[in-house]
């Protein structure tokens, strides 16, 4: 049991915790698994524990080693930490950490100086691939990067790659065989250059520490308390280099929800976090469910969302309570075609805008990063500033490494007035006016800027007598983490990338069927719940406002052949235009398909797919699914696009099986819509027919 008034050196550091917050921040050393959904405020709670066993004599802070998984996270946790009064305490990523140790420890183990780290692997992956026998084409060089990404992070060699890959069932980029040996040429590369990777980072650090002794006993002295955020999305390298650090010792607090698991398909698995207690049988488990960020009706709808996924292990079955005032229902919206989506997202953003939300407090949200074209023409069209999340960092823009110089420069002579003022004074030698341009490029140099002066504010506010020189050192630091300041402008940014994020207002856009969920995950149980992972990570994002919108065609004057996602049946209103479930959907919800040999009903994804239950014989014309994977592969290099964008493998699988002989017949097959038989149907039928 945890003391329900723990004894502390810091009278009121945890006054204002809730009581879950408060049992897990002073939770006894020791294994601690903190289940926190979003919003919950688990950040606050990290670094409330942290502060807690500094301050209550448990641990010193440079014995302190805090994980996540971005820069901007750690870089939010040193900023808390530091206004608790927390310094010395090291908050990093996984590679950041190992980046600081390998370095330490590179000149005893290895000697010499630390091989330099590879910034980009297309270029040696190209290499591999020529080599190899493979084609040279960007999409395919950036696919098979990314499946040696996967195979290191999930601690596969070259050699064990073909038979995982068929193992896990991997929609690898080329035959196993050969991207095993792409993998194995681009290690022979990039050793024969003496660099490293990203992933070498973790994989050199933890073989240092398995391997060498004394080594690891230093390091054990040094670190003795350790903290890992987002432990749902750890992979296998990163849990072992977890293990190397803690070397058999349990003074580890996990924090994780497993609802918010979306990176699957790069080797994270929410299992460590599931699996917590079982490893860690005395460990103190607290589960933090009410909502500080988000309205009550949109914690309703997120609520929804999540509760309709299936086979949810124990571990996940957090129900979030909101906290705030009520606010108002989220809209939905469809549409005839994405041009009129995006026109009417940007109008809808310019009310919000004028009824006084800030600009940098709006975002909109979408599957890839492909549908963001739209949104940029419609924003630029309608004089409202934007900015692309993942386009160029805010530390390598030209007025913020102007800006940069000036200030180092003056930091060397700081003239005797309070930080804030002496920040203006330098900023304004470089174009930081006292009222803003009227828009444009002009505006957007003019917001960078102001966004320094807000770090200054926030330094000064936190620490106090903070000069200059001090402000300048956080800046570096920060520049170096790439936790960049916020800056004016409605955010456009994948799903993916708004992980970690909030806003006031959010759009959730084409939320149409092929796209949420993404097309390559049909067919596929595990992939459909981690889509739906995602849609509630991105509901989850919104403090307040929350749009939901489709639309039924690409362009305009198009067919209407899209249909919306089957993760919003069930929570538009009733009386909604578009509430009704289309008879082509009725499969998800309404009467259940039945299996063409038996006639038994139908279950899971596959079956449908297939028209049969697992039960009854598959009657697989062998030779003609590997005709198709022929006839597949070679439109997709036709195309330029990966093979699953034409069909994924086990659409094909429900081809060769059930054989359609016209239109309507391929029509029916699940996954095949009126768009896919008008650009392939004619190429399939006749493959079927033996023609091609």
């Amino acid at each position: 049991m945890v003391d329900a008034a723990p004894r502390t050196n810091r009278p009121g550091l945890l006054d204002g915790l809730d009581p879950e917050q408060r049992a897990a921040a002073a939770a006894p050393r020791g294994p601690v698994c903190v289940l926190a959904g979003a919003g919950t405020g688990k950040t606050r709670t990290i670094t409330h524990r942290i502060a807690y066993l500094i301050s209550a004599g448990h641990v010193a802070p440079g014995q302190v080693l805090a994980v996540t998984f971005t820069a901007r996270a750690a870089g939010e946790m040193r900023t808390r930490l530091r206004a608790l009064g927390v310094e010395g305490a090291q908050a990093l990523t996984f590679h950041a950490a190992a980046r600081r140790q390998l370095r330490y420890f590179w000149p005893r183990v290895i000697g010499d100086r630390m091989w330099d780290l590879l910034e980009g692997k297309l270029r040696l992956v190209g290499q591999a691939a020529q080599r190899a026998g493979l084609g040279t084409e960007a999409e395919l060089l950036r696919d098979l990067a990314s499946e040696i990404e996967w195979a290191k992070a999930s601690l596969v060699t070259p050699d064990e790659y073909p038979a995982t890959a068929v193992k896990v069932q991997r929609d690898s980029p080329a035959a196993p065989q050969q991207v095993a040996e792409v993998y194995r040429l681009y290690e022979k590369l990039k050793n024969n250059a003496q660099v490293l990777d990203f992933d070498d980072l973790l994989l050199q650090t933890t073989a240092v520490l398995e391997e060498h002794g004394e080594v690891a006993r230093e390091f054990r002295d040094r670190y003795r308390c350790f903290i890992v955020d987002e432990y749902q999305d750890v992979t296998p390298l990163q849990q072992r280099l977890l293990d190397a650090w803690l070397g058999g010792r349990d003074d580890l607090t996990v924090v994780g929800d497993a609802n918010q698991t979306i990176y699957s398909f790069g080797g994270a698995s929410p299992r460590p976090l599931l699996e917590f207690t079982r490893r860690f049988p005395e460990a103190t488990v607290v589960r933090l469910e009410r909502d500080y960020r988000s309205t009550p009706q949109v914690v309703e709808l997120a609520n929804k969302v999540i509760g309709a996924a299936r086979n949810r292990p124990a571990g996940s079955r957090l129900r979030l309570i909101g906290q705030r005032p009520p606010g108002p229902e989220p809209k939905f919206a469809e549409f005839e075609d994405e041009p009129t989506e995006a026109a009417a997202v940007a109008a809808r953003v310019r009310t919000l805008l004028d009824a006084g939300v800030p600009a940098s407090e709006v975002a909109i949200l979408y599957r890839i990063n492909a549908q963001s074209e739209a949104y940029e023409q419609a924003l630029a069209e309608a004089g409202i500033p934007y900015l692309v999340r993942g386009g160029e960092r805010f530390f390598d823009r030209r007025e913020v490494r102007q800006a940069m110089v000036s200030l180092r420069t003056a930091a060397g002579d700081p003239p005797p007035t309070e930080l804030v003022t002496a920040v203006r004074s330098v900023l304004a030698r470089v174009g930081l006016t006292d009222q803003p341009p009227a828009g444009g490029a002009a505006r957007e140099r003019w917001d960078a800027l102001l966004s320094l002066v807000e770090v200054a504010e926030e330094l000064a506010a936190t620490v106090p007598g903070a000069d200059l020189p001090r402000y300048v050192a956080e800046l570096e630091q920060r520049a170096a983490a790439q936790h960049p300041p916020t800056v004016e402008g409605v955010t456009l940014a994948s799903l993916h990338a708004a992980k970690g994020l909030e806003w006031d207002a959010v759009f959730l856009v084409g939320l149409a069927e092929g796209t949420m969920p993404i097309l390559h995950a049909d067919g596929d149980d595990n992939a459909i719940e981690e889509e739906r992972r995602l849609f509630y990570v991105g509901v989850t994002r919104a403090r307040e406002h929350l749009w939901l919108s489709w639309s039924l065609s690409r362009h305009p004057g198009g067919r209407r052949n899209r249909r919306r996602s089957r993760f919003l049946y069930g929570l538009l209103p009733e009386h909604h235009p578009a509430a009704r479930v289309p008879r082509s959907q009725a499969a998800r919800g309404g009467a259940k398909p039945k299996c063409r040999l038996c006639g038994e009903t139908l279950a899971g994804t596959m079956e449908i797919k297939l028209g049969r239950c697992e039960r009854c014989p598959s009657n697989l014309d062998e030779g003609l699914f590997d005709r198709l994977k022929e006839w597949r592969s070679a439109r997709a290099k036709e195309l330029k696009v990966p093979p699953y964008v034409v069909f994924t493998d086990a659409t094909l699988l429900a081809i060769a099986e059930q054989q359609p002989t016209d239109r309507g017949a391929l029509v029916s097959i699940s996954g095949i819509g009126p768009s896919k038989v008008a650009k392939f149907g004619e190429d399939v039928l006749a493959v079927i027919q033996g023609e091609r």
